[in-house]
């Protein structure tokens, strides 16, 4: 009588597993963050030359700087990640100064109203 009980339960594994398999288990269709299979942090790394321009709304832009938020601004969500990271944070990064680059760069093509946290892109 515990063979078959044995059994039934590895069965209903098996089936259950299979099924999980072929729908997919919630959560795990989305596991890459906004900026896909790249780690926000290593990003952050990249806005090095920015870092100054972050801190404060009057300070000048390098070029290179506004090379590198143009690529970033393809992907708004993933800049506002960037923004928000513990190595922005750790660099003295202010999220509502970071926001304005694209237009102190004079990028045409932004998202303005973009809310980044409780900052929108201008």
């Amino acid at each position: 009588m515990e063979t078959p009980v044995k059994y039934m339960c590895i069965l209903v594994f098996v089936v259950s597993m299979t099924i999980a398999g072929f729908n997919g288990v919630d959560g795990t269709s989305n596991y890459y963050g906004p900026c896909g299979k790249h780690d926000i942090e290593k990003e952050a790394q990249k806005l090095a030359p920015c870092t100054y321009a972050a801190k404060y709304f009057r300070a000048p832009v390098s070029e290179r700087c506004c090379t590198i938020m143009e690529k970033k601004l393809n992907n708004p969500s993933c800049l506002c990640a960037i923004l928000q990271s513990r190595t922005a944070y750790n660099a003295g990064v202010r999220p509502e100064a970071a926001v304005t680059i694209p237009k102190r760069c004079n990028i045409a093509v932004r998202p303005v109203g973009h809310k980044c946290g409780a900052f929108p892109f201008v």
